[in-house]
């Protein structure tokens, strides 16, 4: 497990370092995104990966690997957007956004270590086309829950589909490092 969480801590070193790098670029402009956009930038990164896994080619330059990345992030920021009130700033200096990340992350990789003792690590063995149509289906039930008012009779809300997202988004990068996945 300390391997794992080693691996876990190193992917999300470098997406944590994008983040912030284009947070000191761009302000905290995604704080104008509902979760309904969230959820469609990280559909749209998913469904990039899925076509590249299907054609087995691809014409634009940034690899699986930065769709990862990206997807990562963006589950991130809903989770911070969740997190959020409409009189909160929409301007945050990147040292809150640092806080704020390194907050959602701790919370993740708490999730990834009790979710890993329970299965044993059963995604080391999972392949990349299954982290991406399981992210695709997670971002179906936040769309699900959105259209129900964010009402739910039995299932995990919206946040608990996001760390979810972040979580695969981890482990794909994991393998993608450890060669046993396309970049």
């Amino acid at each position: 497990m300390n391997h794992t969480n080693a691996q876990y801590d190193a992917v999300i070193q470098e997406c944590r370092s994008v983040f912030l790098q284009k947070t000191s670029d761009y302000g905290t402009s995604w704080r104008v995104y509902r979760t309904i956009s969230i959820v469609d930038q990280i559909y749209i990164k998913a469904k990039r990966v899925r076509t590249i896994q299907e054609k087995q080619q691809q014409k634009i330059e940034d690899g699986i690997r930065s769709e990862f990345s990206g997807m990562l992030n963006y589950a991130v920021i809903g989770l911070m957007q969740l997190s959020l009130t409409e009189t909160d700033s929409e301007q945050m200096p990147v040292e809150r956004v640092a806080t704020f990340y390194d907050e959602k992350i701790s919370h993740a990789r708490a999730l990834m270590n009790d979710k890993n003792h329970d299965y044993g690590e059963a995604w080391r063995d999972m392949s990349q086309e299954s982290f991406i149509d399981l992210i695709l289906a997670k971002l179906l039930r936040i769309r699900q829950i959105i259209a129900n008012k964010g009402v739910t009779l039995i299932s995990e809300g919206i946040d608990a589909n996001f760390y979810d997202i972040l979580n695969y988004s981890a482990f794909g990068l994991i393998l993608i490092a450890e060669g046993k996945h396309l970049q």
